[in-house]
């Protein structure tokens, strides 16, 4: 049984890198056959068909945001609560301790995946084509496209703007054509999406995290020593994607600033202007979230 292993993000970048480290450290292990999806949207399918390839057995295992499981394993909707973490240090250390524990127990409990741990997806900017964004005014009136998500539409509206909740395939299109003033994500995601808005303010309003999620039935098949084999090798790419990934948002950075774009940071006064006006939708999202608890 050939290991496959897909993804949704172009080669080259800290997602796609980080399944070629999977296989390299599988490979110094076992000689067990493996292969690489890159980019399940290069087929011309959605990103969300990943879900679907892992549940059926065609592919051993993907990552994915979390958020897109966020109906069906509501404890995941911990990771949606805005200004949850204050850097990637604290965010890492929850993912791998007992916050990270509570939310694969919840996932494992409602879906046929086994989960080999989080990536770093990053914290989420706002990024617009209109104007400089430094508070929630400047939002006022802007179409956003967001992630299909209860908790993101309304952290924009209580920013003012109007959220436009859509599948990754179709809202690129959004953004590219206009349709849309703006968007929110991770540096990186915007800049494999293509996203040319010269307006970036570096918000860091969500973190975002992608988790590993592998065909429970498949991992049993495969024996315990390939499936120990796989394990290891998907923790060895989570310390490699971390740290790609933090190196890429800082070359992304100064790469659109050479590019003319306007960067902006805001100072702490600032953001906790936007988490005051979002106070409410804080509020909502924390509730009912035991795995907060271990934070």
């Amino acid at each position: 049984m050939t290991i496959r292993v897909g993804g949704y993000a172009p080669q080259g970048s800290a997602h796609s890198r980080a399944l070629d480290h999977f296989v390299e450290a599988l490979a110094a292990v076992t000689d067990h056959p493996a292969e690489i999806m890159y980019n399940v949207m290069d087929a011309g399918r959605p990103a969300t068909d990943l879900f679907d390839m892992v549940a059926n057995g065609d592919l051993t295992l993907c990552y994915f945001s979390t958020s897109y499981l966020g109906n069906q394993v509501p404890a995941l909707n911990a990771l949606e609560v805005p200004f949850l973490f204050a850097d990637l240090e604290q965010a890492h250390t929850a993912l791998d301790g007992d916050f990270g524990a509570a939310l694969t127990t919840a996932t494992e409990a409602a879906t046929p995946f086994e989960v080999l741990g989080y990536w770093d997806n990053g914290f989420r900017h706002f990024t617009n084509r209109l104007r400089e964004v430094r508070s929630p005014a400047d939002v006022a009136g802007m179409r956003v496209r967001l992630q299909p998500n209860a908790v993101h539409e309304a952290l924009i509206r209580s920013w003012g703007g109007e959220p436009v909740p859509a599948e990754l395939s179709d809202g690129i299109a959004m953004i590219s054509s206009g349709q849309v003033d703006a968007q929110e994500n991770p540096l990186a995601n915007s800049a494999a999406y293509g996203v040319d808005h010269q307006h970036i303010t570096m918000t860091g309003h969500l973190y975002g995290a992608r988790g590993i999620y592998a065909n429970r039935s498949q991992m049993s098949t495969l024996g315990s020593e390939i499936a120990t084999a796989v394990r290891s090798a998907a923790r060895a790419a989570i310390d490699f994607q971390r740290h790609a990934a933090a190196d890429y948002e800082a070359e992304l950075r100064s790469r659109f600033e050479e590019e003319g774009r306007v960067v902006i940071d805001l100072d702490p006064t600032e953001r906790q202007i936007f988490a005051d006006a979002a106070s409410d939708v804080i509020a909502a999202a924390r509730a009912g979230q035991p795995a907060l608890d271990f934070l």
